[in-house]
Order: structure tokens, then C-alpha cells, then sequence
């Protein structure tokens, strides 16, 4: 977990904002908190420092409901930060202080292992990958978690920023691609990954949802609320993946979080609730 700064207006550079709103932020802390929200259970598994901003990010996992057993505190490291600048058309580009940050810093010994191996879904990014002692704590929840029979959800998450290089993170972010049950990706992300055409990486895709035109302020936190959507209704029924009808209207139920979270700056702070997405849904169908 992380504290995100965002400015208070958008197409403006980090230098000529005059103003950042505090919003927590982690894409594995976002979707658990959109678990929550839309009436699933979640636990979250990380460290962040014992300071103000590291308290006051696990006061709001407990806030939302999100179980926070499997976070530690650093007393000799801090909490990491994230200056978010914000494009006119509502995307990011991010400046992280940490190097490092507690949530780096991740021992194997520290990992909850309960929480994993009862899990239905363990979800995880990739940013934990990038440094020792975290990418063994990592690896080592990836492997507890398979064993136990827990599906495997993995966003890569491509920050470039955080890696020693571009290549670095291709590798890092493919090493544990194979180990998932499923990936959610970005078209930016499949030509980075692939250095290929995204429109051309379809080919084995069996089918699409339509989105939902919004007027986006803020993407921060969509994909993450969009995964919590989809991961609630496999949590609730593993099925889905077997009636392409359960499946579709699943994904619109996701997309429709997604799309909702744009329309607020911040990403935790965004997240809807069932009724909202339902909502959008209904005033989409009536068109």
C-alpha cells in the first residue's frame, strides 16, 4: 500500500499544481477494498511503515472491511508515496518516492500463511517483484497459495519507473506469467510486454464486453475495481467460466465498476457499490 498525491487539477505537470488531494492507493489494497465494497471478504497481506501514513492506511483497510491480519509495520522504514499527475483526459503518470519504502521490505517469515492457504482467490501485482527481501515473501505466497487450491490472479501493473529498466521489468513481469489463473492487462501493458500491435494480440480471445461511456476525471484505481468486480462473482460462483452467459454478465458487471471509478479523483475513495454499477448499467440498457 501507498499514499497517492493527486492534483487537484487535471493537464497540470507535478511543478504547476498548486494543490494534491491524499488518497490511499496499492493496486492489491484497491481491489480489496472493491471486494468489500460490493459486499465480498478480503484480507490484505503487505507491510507499510509504522508512521502516520502507514496508520492511517490501515485504519482505512479497516474502515472498508478489509482484513488487515497479514499487515506488518516498519518501525525503520516509511510508507511509500506517489505523486500522480493527471493527463486533461483523466490518465496517469506517476513519481514514486520509496528505495525503501516498508512495503519493499516484506520478509517470508512475516507472511501470513492462514489467510492464504483459506483464500479463495489470492490476488497480486507485480511491483513486489522488483527487489529481495519482497520477491521471495512474493514467490513464496504464490507457491502457498497454489497448493492450498487457491486461484491465482496476477495484474501485472507495469510501472516503469520502479524497475532498474525496461527490460528488467518485461522479464520480471513475464518470469510469473504462466502461474496465473488469470491476468488482467492493459493494451498499453500487451504492447509493452509483447512489443507487438495490441490489436493484433487478440487473435485467441473468444469474445468482448462493451464498456460505458463516462465522462473519466480520474483512471486511477478502474482496473482495480473492475477485478474486484470480476473476482466477486468467481468467488461467489467458479461456474461462470463455464456459461458464457454467467461470464458476460459478470464482465459487464466489472466493466460498469470500472468505468464509475473514473468519474472520482482518487481510487479508493471511487470505488462503487453493487447499486451504483447497476445503475449504470439499467441507464445504459434504457438507451
Amino acid at each position: 500500500m501507498l499514499i497517492d498525491f493527486v492534483p487537484d487539477t487535471s493537464g497540470v505537470s507535478l511543478a504547476e499544481s498548486k494543490g494534491f488531494l491524499k488518497a490511499p492507493g496499492g493496486a492489491p489494497a484497491n481491489v480489496a477494498c472493491a471486494i468489500t465494497k460490493l459486499g465480498g471478504v478480503s484480507a490484505f497481506i503487505g507491510k507499510v511503515g509504522d508512521d502516520e501514513f502507514g496508520r492511517m492506511l490501515v485504519d482505512i483497510l479497516a474502515k472498508n472491511g478489509v482484513k488487515s491480519d497479514g499487515v506488518c509495520l516498519d518501525k525503520h522504514a516509511r510508507t511509500a508515496l506517489a505523486f500522480v499527475t493527471l493527463k486533461r483526459n483523466g490518465e496517469r503518470e506517476f513519481m514514486f518516492y520509496r528505495n525503501p519504502s516498508a512495503d519493499m521490505l516484506l520478509k517470508e517469515s512475516e507472511l501470513n500463511m492462514g489467510l492464504i492457504k483459506q483464500a479463495k482467490i489470492f490476488h497480486y501485482g507485480s511491483i513486489s517483484l522488483i527487489s529481495e527481501p519482497c520477491r521471495s515473501a512474493h514467490m513464496a505466497a504464490m507457491k502457498a497459495a497454489k497448493e492450498a487450491g487457491v486461484l491465482l490472479s496476477y495484474d501485472p501493473n507495469v510501472r516503469l519507473p520502479l524497475w532498474p529498466s525496461a527490460d528488467a521489468a518485461r522479464q520480471g513481469i513475464k518470469s510469473i506469467w504462466s502461474e496465473a489463473d488469470f491476468i488482467k492487462v492493459s493494451d498499453d501493458e500487451v504492447e509493452f510486454l509483447t512489443q507487438k500491435d495490441p490489436q493484433k494480440e487478440d487473435v485467441n480471445f473468444k469474445g468482448k464486453v462493451a464498456g460505458f461511456p463516462v465522462n473519466a476525471i480520474d483512471t486511477t484505481g478502474a482496473g482495480d475495481s473492475f477485478v474486484g468486480a470480476l473476482l466477486c462473482s468467481v468467488a461467489n460462483d467458479p461456474s461462470i467460466f463455464q456459461d458464457e452467459g454467467k461470464l458476460k454478465e459478470a464482465l459487464t458487471f466489472a466493466n460498469a465498476c470500472g468505468a464509475i471509478c473514473t468519474t472520482q479523483k482518487g481510487a479508493i475513495p471511487a470505488l462503487p457499490t453493487p447499486s451504483d454499477a447497476q445503475a449504470l448499467i439499467a441507464q445504459s440498457k434504457a438507451k
